[in-house]
């Protein structure tokens, strides 16, 4: 199971991935299913002047130009199945060769992460990884729940991330700038990332090697850098169209938090608003409630609390540097290859804890890349052990038809026995050269992996399962449909803000 890995070992386990995608083919499928769709219609149909004014749907274009290349890319084949899959309005009812056909551009896209995740097989000490640790990118329950049943090509973005890891433990800094600046062209949510790429880069490519050489690396990475945003950008700024286009990617007057709340610092802020508010009106107070319900599962951007300061866009910037800025320290100070993967991990964390409007499915930018290290050591194991699940569960409210309930336990329940058995049978072998004994059954693996707080906690899991689908309808009829999400959302944030706590220790003691 953690043996090394090769290429035909992971090549085994991406097409074992691709079966299973296969038959998630005929699952429920989200909004965002209508949204590419859409997007390959209007890229393929209207020249790139209307991709970002086209009002024609409702679904408009809010991803950067290289995404919009990219869809473009994927229509090509597409009139050679349907037409009226490239045409704009596209129908209201796709048929079956539509659903297959964005499918299995979902599937074929993920040859990128396939890819990189070939290429990380040696780590930054050109060390062999587990074979484990790669085939828990490839097979993430989440990632095939998000992508393959919600619809979303997040494979093809984290195969763009890794490939930047890649070259950054290899040492190749420019190559791993540059595929960083394409990703951020592709999806601008990974712009969370760009201080500690910046920071380590600045140290670790262009500082320590004299003052010319130093800023000729200097000049050659924002060459680089400057040349992939001209390429993706450069044909709106001609049209005039910059201002349309950055109002449609940072679009702030969404809100701080989406309609399911994602499970991070800002759940635990809108309950304790709402606490405080109750008991005050409690004690005579006259506070107004704002129009977000406790159950309504939406915070606008106005009248946000009852009690506690409104939050604004500044003041989630300001947070996520702030918790950022221990990293930032260190690949300042220490700027090795080999931590490249855990801060950039660390960073997309802060990201999602603290960000605005953060969607639940951001959990995959960390997620993905510490599935990389999670076998570097039994702390890393049983941090993503737990981290993993958690994330996993957090995404069950987006799977919510009956149909899809048995796939998405099954995969998560799969995913937590293959780590089970993977981690405990890889540090159960290799305890005898870490001078600790254990007996055949691996115990105290076991116990170290998990131990008695983490297990009551993932037990919390099941419970908080069991009040959804069995008792809260029994107890409460129509009434609260959204407290099981708002559970949900705080009971995984717990998980989430351990996490980031985690992360942030052993990044000060460790690196």
């Amino acid at each position: 199971m953690a043996a090394s890995t090769s290429p035909a070992a992971a090549a085994w386990a991406f097409a074992v991935a691709t079966c299973v995608k296969l038959l998630l083919i005929p699952t429920y499928r989200s909004t965002d299913f209508d949204v590419h769709r859409y997007w390959l219609a209007l890229t393929h149909a209207l020249p790139a002047r209307q991709w970002y004014t086209d009002q024609s749907s409702k679904w408009t274009l809010d991803y950067p130009p290289f995404f919009a290349y990219f869809s473009r890319l994927l229509s090509l084949p597409a009139p050679l199945v349907d037409a009226t899959l490239v045409s704009v309005p596209v129908p209201d009812s796709p048929p079956f060769a539509h659903l297959l056909y964005l499918r299995l551009t979902v599937a074929f896209s993920d040859l990128v992460l396939l890819w990189s995740v070939l290429l990380l097989a040696r780590d930054a000490r050109r060390r062999q990884r587990p074979f484990l640790a790669l085939s828990l990118v490839l097979w993430s329950p989440a990632l095939l729940a998000v992508d393959h049943i919600h619809f979303q090509y997040n494979g093809f973005l984290m195969g763009l991330l890794l490939l930047s890891l890649y070259f950054l433990e290899q040492g190749w800094d420019l190559a791993g700038g540059v595929v960083f600046a394409s990703l951020l062209c592709s999806k601008h949510l990974f712009l969370v990332a760009a201080p500690v790429y910046f920071m380590y880069l600045f140290r670790h490519y262009c500082c320590g090697r004299g003052v010319i050489k130093g800023l000729g690396r200097l000049v050659l990475m924002g060459s680089g850098v400057a040349t992939v945003f001209a390429a993706a950008f450069a044909p709106f700024v001609y049209y005039g169209q910059v201002k349309q286009l950055f109002d449609r990617l940072f679009p702030f007057g969404r809100g701080l938090c989406h309609a399911y709340w994602a499970p991070n610092f800002w759940v635990f802020y809108i309950m304790l608003d709402k606490v405080l508010a109750f008991l005050l009106r409690r004690l005579g107070f006259n506070v107004a409630i704002p129009e977000a319900s406790f159950t309504g599962g939406l915070v606008s951007n106005s009248s946000l609390f009852a009690v506690l300061p409104k939050v604004t866009p500044i003041t989630t910037f300001l947070l996520v540097i702030l918790a950022m800025t221990p990293c930032l320290f260190k690949a300042f100070c220490n700027p090795q290859p080999k931590y490249i993967i855990r801060w950039v991990s660390y960073a997309c964390t802060c990201g999602f804890i603290f960000g605005w409007h953060v969607h639940e499915k951001a959990s995959l930018h960390f997620t993905i890349p510490l599935a990389l290290i999670s076998m570097d050591n039994l702390n890393d194991s049983s941090h993503y052990f737990l981290l993993s699940i958690v994330s996993c569960y957090s995404l069950f409210p987006l799977l919510f038809e009956n149909q899809e309930y048995l796939i998405k336990v099954m995969l998560l329940l799969t995913y937590a026995a293959l780590m089970w058995v993977g981690f405990t049978s890889h540090f159960a072998a290799n305890s005898d050269k870490e001078g600790k004994r254990v007996n055949w059954s691996g115990s105290t693996v076991q116990n170290g992996l998990i131990g008695s707080i983490g297990l009551s906690y993932l037990l919390g899991i099941a419970a908080i399962e069991l009040w959804s689908r069995v008792f809260h309808h029994r107890v409460f009829g129509d009434r609260l449909p959204f407290l099981p999400l708002i559970m949900v959302s705080f009971y995984c944030g717990i998980g989430m803000m351990y996490s980031w706590m985690w992360q942030l220790v052993y990044i000060v003691r460790h690196t």
